[in-house]
Parts: C-alpha cells; sequence; structure tokens
C-alpha cells in the first residue's frame, strides 16, 4: 500500500508528482477492482516498491481526487480488510473525494472494505452502527484478522495549483 500527494499548474503534472511521491510513477498502471486474492500477503512499501521494474505492467486498485480551488481539502484512500481463513479472498475499498480529513476519510476507506468482507462472510452487524462497534464486532468474531487503510489527504493551496492526492493498493506476483 503506497500514497502520494503531488502539486503542479497542470493537473496531469500533479498526477505524477503524486506517482513519484508514492514510488510507483515508473510503472505502466493497470486499474483492477477490488479483491484481495486468497494467500496474498501485505508487505512492507519499501521492498514492494524494490521488486518493482521500470516499465512493467503493474495491477492495483487506485483512489485518487484532484482540485484546484484554494483551499479545497482533497482526500484519496484504501481501505483493506484480510479474513482469518488464508483460503478466502478479501476486499479492498477505494475512497476518495473533497472536504473530509485524513483520519475520517482513512476510517470510512477501513469501514467499507471490512463492511464488504463482514457481509461476504456472513456477519450480521448494524449497518447504521458506528465504526467503531462495527470494527469491535469484527475484531470479535474470529473471522476477520485485519483491517487497515492509508490515505493521502491535501489542501490547495492559496495559488490555485493543481492539488492530486492518491493511495493505491499495488500487486506484486512472484
Amino acid at each position: 500500500m503506497t500514497k502520494g500527494v503531488g502539486v503542479h499548474r497542470d493537473s496531469l503534472v500533479a498526477f505524477e508528482f503524486a506517482l513519484r511521491q508514492a514510488d510507483i510513477e515508473q510503472q505502466n498502471l493497470v486499474y483492477v477492482s477490488s479483491i484481495l486474492p486468497p494467500h496474498c500477503l501485505v508487505i512492507d512499501r519499501a521492498d514492494g516498491v524494490h521488486a518493482l521494474n521500470p516499465g512493467d505492467i503493474t495491477f492495483c486498485v487506485m483512489a485518487r481526487a484532484e482540485t484546484n480551488e484554494p483551499g479545497r481539502h482533497v482526500h484519496a484512500n484504501i481501505g483493506l480488510a484480510k479474513p482469518a481463513d488464508a483460503e478466502m479472498y478479501g476486499y479492498i475499498s477505494e475512497h476518495h473525494g473533497f472536504g473530509m480529513n485524513a483520519v475520517s476519510s482513512g476510517e470510512y476507506a477501513e469501514d467499507l472494505a471490512a463492511t464488504m468482507l463482514a457481509s461476504t462472510l456472513g456477519l450480521e452487524f448494524n449497518p447504521e452502527a458506528a465504526w467503531n462497534e462495527r470494527k469491535q464486532i469484527y475484531e470479535h468474531s474470529n473471522l476477520i484478522i485485519n483491517s487497515t487503510s492509508i490515505t493521502a489527504s491535501a489542501e490547495c493551496g492559496p495559488e490555485g495549483l493543481w492539488t492530486c492526492s492518491i493511495a493505491a493498493a499495488v500487486f506484486l506476483f512472484s
């Protein structure tokens, strides 16, 4: 999982700078949907970056938000929920938008992934309950062993340069 923020007068260059901060600018990125494959391991970002080769076709789940409106907040988040059963698939969620702070938007992305996994596993929960309450139910079920998120957030500066936030779950194959 990785994240980045880029700022530039051109939106495409701001996106490139965000990819560069996330250390994935040299990849040919192919966006995929939100399934965490069975037996998939989450590794340290530095180890993952080291395994990438420039020009590789690289699969990822990406969230991206950008603005050039001074003072506007952007956020991009990836949430991940991993089942206890290694034979079972998990979920990756992407969430992006405007106005939320980093903590709230990160919790929202984690909640999305965990809720999708919980519904697949048949866990009963109140969808209107607060995330912390549902998270305790998920943890005590012994069916979901891990949920987490990564967030990139930024505020567009007073000069109105394009500000781009990205978060990504990048897949490596061995």
